[in-house]
């Protein structure tokens, strides 16, 4: 068996993704993939078409076709295993069936199918070996990251040795210079007192003269010189003042770093703790409640601007966090909000009959605990997987309207949000693109706050909570004229209490008896992916 090459291609012709395993041209690849849908014939049951040199094997997927170009000489029935293997890896790495989602996912499919062919001929490969392979970590790469930080790391200090230095041979040429002016004039002052001094001697006047003289020319050298100067006589031992230079430069520093906020940069600061902060912080007390059980759900839509919907899918995972290892010999009994669109799939470890007859979620071996670790871990232990996707429009929790029209010199936008009454949506944050602009635009209306991001050229309305009060809302700004499509994609964050699957942990049975362990429940609902594209 000898695969050239496998590919995804839509029913109109188009290439999303192509692998080639031998040494052929490109345009040969190419027309070869061109000519498939003209050989696909309708009302046909076979999964193979023959032409005089190649042979095509392939399978439908929704509006796709997983297509394997092999030679006459291959093995048909290797070629159908290999076909019904690469079936399986497409939904794993793509989130929808479509050209959107296949574009998106196009290198890890390539990844994938390299996992499955090599130099055409099938790997001996599970669907589970070659995720486990795709997501291997590189040794290398891990030490190249911690070379090019520790890089990072000795440049930052050289640079503050070498500021720390500048500011000390300031300050010691500042000391340098005020010492100079003061031997100066300590120098000056002396020859002209010597110089009185002898003058009064010469006059023939007695030690009484020559002492009142003396003090006479070193009262006018002291006044001559604070007069000259412009500021009062001082003793050479007097302390410098040089460090006001310092405080200007840290000012500037200060402008320049607030100037970089406001557009948009972000800045990290090195800020010193204070010691009754951080002892404050450690006194902080931790959960008490011994097990934690998080339900998370992360959605992925994509709206279309001018209506409609073009991908829906829902991912979410159980995952659980114990803290004692006694508590660890339990099973966790779960109710489903019985949505017939949701599929779930439990871990590997987990008892599946169990689950199916009783919704309880427990380990194959009950003399095996589950592992613990410490509260507030990101990870936990997963337990349940589950998966819904939808083409039902009113799953969707929140849709975005954005009309744009040029009116002579100016650009009016009004966008307008509508929420479902599903969920009640928190901290929701609707980021439009706009051109590049000299100044923030003209809000003239809106239901919440905004935001002007000047750096990426980006417009964020802000609401902190949408719920039976405001489940519509709208925005409308000016700007210079520009092109509708600049306003697209429109990106979405929020956040809410709720999920779709309406998961909720009954009980948590101990297997070794006794009053069940207190436990908590945490749901929410987060977005992955949310555009208007």
């Amino acid at each position: 068996m000898v695969v050239l090459a496998a590919s995804i291609v839509s029913k109109s012709g188009k290439i999303l993704v192509s692998r080639q395993f031998v040494d052929m041209s490109r345009i040969r690849i190419e027309g070869l993939l061109a000519a498939f849908p003209k050989l696909v014939g309708t009302g046909k049951q076979h999964t193979y078409v023959e032409t005089e040199n190649v042979r095509y094997v392939y399978q439908p997927i929704e509006a796709l076709y997983l297509l394997l170009v092999t030679n006459k000489q291959s093995n048909i029935l290797e070629d159908l295993e290999t076909l019904r293997l690469l079936s399986k890896l497409v939904p794993e790495y793509s989130y929808s069936l479509d050209e959107d989602g296949i574009c998106k996912t196009a290198f890890e499919l390539l990844f994938a199918f390299d996992e499955v062919i090599s130099l055409g001929h099938k790997e001996n490969v599970t669907v589970a070996q070659v995720k486990q392979y795709c997501e291997m970590e590189s040794h290398e790469e891990k030490l190249h990251k911690l070379v090019v930080q520790s890089k990072i790391n000795e440049t930052k200090d050289v640079m503050k040795r070498k500021a720390s230095e500048i500011d000390k041979s300031k300050i010691e040429k500042n000391r340098g210079d005020k010492g100079g002016f003061m031997s100066l004039q300590s120098m000056g002052s002396g020859r002209i007192e010597s110089s009185f001094s002898d003058m009064s001697i010469s006059s023939g006047g007695g030690g009484f003269g020559s002492g009142s003289g003396f003090g006479l020319a070193t009262t006018d050298v002291e006044t001559f010189s604070s007069k000259s100067k412009g500021r009062p006589p001082s003793s050479a031992n007097a302390p410098p003042k040089g460090l006001g230079m310092q405080l200007g430069k840290s000012q500037r520093t200060n402008q320049f770093l607030e100037s970089l906020k406001a557009e948009g940069e972000v800045i990290l600061e090195d800020v010193k703790p204070i010691a009754g902060q951080s002892r404050a912080a450690a006194a902080a007390p931790p959960l008490t409640d011994p097990i934690t059980l998080t339900v998370e759900e992360k959605i992925n839509v994509s709206l279309k601007r001018d209506g409609g919907m073009s991908n829906f899918d829902v991912q979410g995972t159980l995952s659980l966090q114990i803290l004692n290892q006694e508590d660890g010999l339990i099973q966790v009994q779960i109710e489903t909000g019985g949505n017939p669109g949701i599929l779930f799939k439990t871990h590997p470890n987990m008892n599946k009959e169990l689950f199916t007859h009783e919704n309880i979620l427990g380990l194959k071996d009950p003399n095996r605990p589950f592992p613990t670790g410490q509260a507030g871990d990101a990870a936990g232990v997963g337990l349940l997987k589950w998966r819904m996707q939808s083409a039902d429009e009113s799953m969707v929790p929140l849709t975005i309207n954005c009309w744009p029209s040029v009116s002579g010199n100016e650009t009016y936008v009004s966008i307008e949000y509508e929420a479902s009454t599903m969920f009640d949506l928190r901290n929701v944050v609707i980021s439009v693109p706009l051109p590049a602009l000299r100044e923030a635009p003209s809000v003239r209306q809106i239901d919440g706050e905004w935001r002007y991001d000047s750096r990426n050229s980006v417009l964020e309305w802000t609401i902190l909570l949408i719920d039976n009060s405001n489940r519509s809302g709208s925005m409308e700004f000016v700007v210079p004229p520009a092109d509708s499509s600049s306003f697209f994609p429109i990106s979405v964050r929020f956040s809410a209490t709720s999920t779709y699957s309406d998961l909720k942990v009954v009980n948590i049975i101990p297997l070794r008896g006794g009053a069940p362990p207190k436990f908590s429940q945490r749901t929410v609902l987060i977005t992955e992916n949310y555009q208007v594209v």
